[in-house]
């Protein structure tokens, strides 16, 4: 991966984790990692736990960013959500799975917070 992509990616996460503490979340995990994957943001709001994916694109010539969140991906962070669970040796009242996708315009983040994206 080029820096400029990796450079890319790291911004979208801060512009998706500003925006999740805008809206009310604690931002309780960063860069969630396990054998099976990576969990970008982990937040929290009301009881509720959410693992939040974020997918960035400067342009939708391959699809938009939440589309490319394939049932692959979807899997890995399911399972990666159940190894942070057993970590955390708790179970939260509610799990839910979001997709924030970050579109990047004249070097502005257009925010989508999908809630709910997928269940597991």
């Amino acid at each position: 991966m080029t820096r400029e992509r990796l450079d890319l990616g790291r911004r979208s996460e801060e512009a998706a984790g500003d925006h999740l503490q805008r809206s009310g979340y604690a931002v309780v995990a960063r860069n969630f990692r396990s054998r099976a994957g990576e969990i970008d943001l982990v937040a929290e709001k009301a009881g509720t736990l959410v693992f939040v994916e974020v997918r960035c694109r400067r342009d939708d010539r391959f699809g938009t960013a939440a589309e490319s969140v394939t049932s692959r991906k979807r899997r890995r962070l399911c399972l990666a959500a159940e190894l942070y669970l057993q970590r955390l040796r708790a179970e939260p009242a509610v799990v839910r799975f979001d997709v924030i996708a970050v579109e990047w315009h004249d070097g502005k983040p257009q925010i989508d917070h999908i809630e709910s994206a997928f269940d597991c």
